[in-house]
């Protein structure tokens, strides 16, 4: 058989060859919403956590994240799919467990979309009513956003990762245009490094400011998710990866370090406690004047959009990539013939948004107090139960390999036993996260130890009574990558 007939036997995919590394940073960055964090949760890291110290543990939190990347991408080579974590987890522990890891994946992120729509109309609203006077009502804002998302996650995704680029340009240039003037106002004499020594990072408060850290870098690992849609992904991946970690580390640790400068590190736990929610507008009108103020809160509309958009685009593909292995009806693994996109797992994805935050509002809940603060921290802690339950299978994945080294074996269980410390402190302290004593808020993400009983028992079912199905869990892939071009 030629190199092209092997080709066309293939199992059918994503379109190939779409996006470069830029491409792939974009859409991860976006998923950060890295404006929405440095207005949100680092203010609150300031208030709650080890204050002056933040800075120093969102540096601390990238560290961890690159020593995560190092094994993540070592397994590249090995897993052609676009489910990542649930590829990953069941070809290195085993499928049962991979089953398992794809319905918190899939859980997790429909959580952190729907949770940043939320937010997101909620802001979009207070910005209407702030700079033109007009009341409108939330849901307007929501239904407009999902049926935006659905039509960039329908077309091409070059369209998807085009609109994020320039949406994430644009909120990043605001913030270091913003970062250089507080330098320039607070001059040499006012540059403190305090917020890097081990007293500060130690303080009272460590654990909290961890999890906020935690969450605004939770994201990075979705560039595997992009392997089947990448230019030589063998390469690109790769980049992108550490790419993201190092841009977001950088943007996270000397942003959130000018704003302690700004308000001075003796008085930063006061003022941020005092009113966390506008001390980042507070800076943008303290410096820029009241324009500033409203194009920040104009930016944090624009980045939670393009963050739910991330994370749209990251769920369709899981949706894909389960369905292509037959976990659910395989319908939701067809791709447009055009656009190459998985667009019925799109169009189901689109329904679970109406259906959700419908919910929400039918219920007269309020989407920041109640849907953004109820699933964005499930959210963000069945995420780190993936990324630790990942990091230890890498370790596994090489040993039964024989391959013993620094990066396959070392530097996974390091992170492994990093990760699943902060996880830890996250199930500990999870009421600072959601800002709320409900204990049904507080509670909830223990439902995904009910997602995990149900995944298990379905791949133990598959195994049983499906073995063709069973097989294919988390290694159906596209070849194209390896193939040599037919010649002749």
């Amino acid at each position: 058989m030629s190199h092209t007939d092997a080709r066309s036997v293939s199992t059918p995919g994503l379109m190939p060859g779409q996006l470069g590394t830029a491409d792939i940073i974009f859409m991860i960055l976006a998923c950060a919403a890295p404006l929405g964090v440095l207005g949100g949760l680092v203010p609150l890291a300031f208030a709650f956590g080890n204050g002056v110290g933040t800075p120093g543990t969102m540096l601390l939190i990238c560290l961890v994240m690159l020593i995560f990347a190092v094994g993540y991408v070592r397994m590249i080579p090995h897993v052609r799919n676009a489910g990542a974590f649930y590829a990953y987890i069941a070809i290195s522990l085993n499928k049962q467990v991979g089953v398992a890891a794809a319905y918190v994946a899939i859980i997790a992120y429909i959580c952190a979309a729907t949770s940043t729509l939320g937010a997101m109309a909620f802001f979009s609203t207070d910005f209407v009513q702030e700079v033109f006077g007009v009341v409108t009502r939330w849901e307007l804002w929501a239904a407009i956003s999902v049926g935006l998302i659905a039509f960039l996650s329908y077309r091409k995704i070059t369209m998807a990762a085009k609109v994020l680029a320039v949406l994430l340009i644009l909120e990043v240039v605001f913030i270091l245009i913003l970062d250089v003037l507080i330098l320039y106002h607070v001059g040499w004499p006012g540059l403190d490094f305090s917020s890097f020594t081990p007293a500060a990072i130690l303080a009272p408060g460590f654990g909290i400011s961890i999890i906020y850290a935690i969450n605004g870098v939770v994201g990075f690992e979705a560039t595997a998710i992009y392997r089947e849609e990448a230019k030589n992904s063998l390469v690109t991946v790769p980049r992108a990866t550490y790419g993201a970690i190092l841009i977001l580390g950088t943007f996270y640790v000397f942003s959130s370090w000018c704003l302690v400068l700004s308000v001075t590190p003796e008085k930063l736990q006061a003022v941020a406690a005092a009113d966390p929610g506008r001390l980042l507008t507070g800076m943008g009108e303290q410096y820029l004047g009241e324009w500033g103020r409203n194009a920040l809160n104009l930016l944090v509309v624009t980045s939670l959009f393009a963050a739910a958009l991330g994370f749209a685009n990251n769920i369709a593909r899981y949706f894909f990539a389960v369905a292509r292995d037959g976990l659910i009806p395989a319908v939701f693994g067809k791709v447009h013939p055009k656009h190459g996109s998985p667009y019925i797992a799109c169009l189901a994805l689109t329904s679970i948004f109406v259906v959700v935050i419908g919910s929400f509002a039918l219920a007269g809940l309020d989407p920041l107090l109640n849907l953004a603060t109820s699933l964005s921290s499930m959210g963000a802690v069945g995420l780190m139960c993936l990324l630790t339950t990942t990091s230890f299978s890498m370790c596994v994945f090489f040993a039964r390999r024989g391959e013993y080294s620094l990066a396959t074996i070392v530097a996974p269980l390091v992170a492994g036993v990093l990760l699943a410390a902060a996880t830890f402190l996250s199930l500990k302290n999870y009421s600072a996260l959601t800002g709320t004593d409900s204990v049904l808020v507080n509670n909830l993400p223990f439902l995904f130890l009910l997602v995990v009983i149900a995944g298990y028992s379905h791949g133990s079912w598959l195994k049983r009574n499906r073995q063709s199905v069973y097989q294919r869990v988390g290694s159906t892939s596209v070849e194209q990558e390896v193939l040599a071009p037919s010649v002749g």
